[in-house]
């Protein structure tokens, strides 16, 4: 089954998942808590792992390092959040600790493909396992589109997982763009199932400190 545009019960339960959560001094997160049936996780090829633009944006800042040389760097840094050209990156991967405070602080990575073995012999270590391995691009590219993309995207992962979560926005977006964002993850995440609608045990969305809502 495909959800709906405008779909009641998603729009219902974001009005009252915003009503129920009391007013923060800071914006919080708005994501969903996925819970799949019948499917066996423990076979990789069952697992979920998919990346979805958001149509609405995630409402906030997405943290970008671009990994470049030359024309490219100077292109990122006008919107990247992080240049690193390849003189620098041997040193960054020698402190472990440093690059891994680098790698959390950030959510996605992108790099000149000439640069992408290296990458993955210094730091593949701390970015495979977190999922942040970098997107390649080609020399002399500009990186702003995939960029502007990047800024709206979000990680659909269960892992070996039936329960997982995923972000879809922050309290302050409105109920429509909440609303359209979870229709894009749920008929995402039905597209990718074996049994589809079948294999979704239930679906709630909830802020980051407030009551979870069931929506299905």
């Amino acid at each position: 089954m495909v959800i709906c545009m405008a779909d009641k019960r998603i729009i219902q339960a974001v009005e009252n998942v915003l009503k129920q959560s009391k007013k923060r001094k800071f914006s919080e997160s708005v994501e969903l808590s996925i819970n799949l049936k019948d499917i066996d996780l423990s076979i990789p090829k069952n697992r979920i792992d998919d990346e979805i633009i958001l149509p609405k944006g995630r409402g906030k800042d997405i943290k970008i390092v671009v990994f470049g040389s030359g024309e490219l760097a100077l292109k990122a840094k006008a919107v990247a959040n992080l240049v690193i050209q390849p003189e620098e990156l041997e040193s960054i991967a020698k402190d472990k600790r440093e690059a891994r405070k680098m790698v959390n602080a950030h959510d996605f990575f992108i790099a000149e493909a000439p640069m992408m073995p290296e990458i993955g012999k210094t730091l593949g270590i701390i970015l495979g396992p977190r999922g942040k391995m970098p997107k390649p691009i080609p020399p002399q590219a500009d990186p702003a589109p995939m960029i502007t993309n990047l800024k709206k995207t979000i990680r659909l992962r269960s892992k070996e997982r039936r329960t997982f979560h995923a972000p879809i926005g922050t309290r302050n977006m409105s109920v429509d763009e909440l609303v359209e964002n979870i229709e894009t993850v749920l008929n995402r995440l039905e597209s990718k199932l074996e049994r589809g609608r079948q294999n979704i045990a239930s679906v709630f969305v909830k802020t980051t400190m407030g009551p979870a809502v069931r929506v299905i």
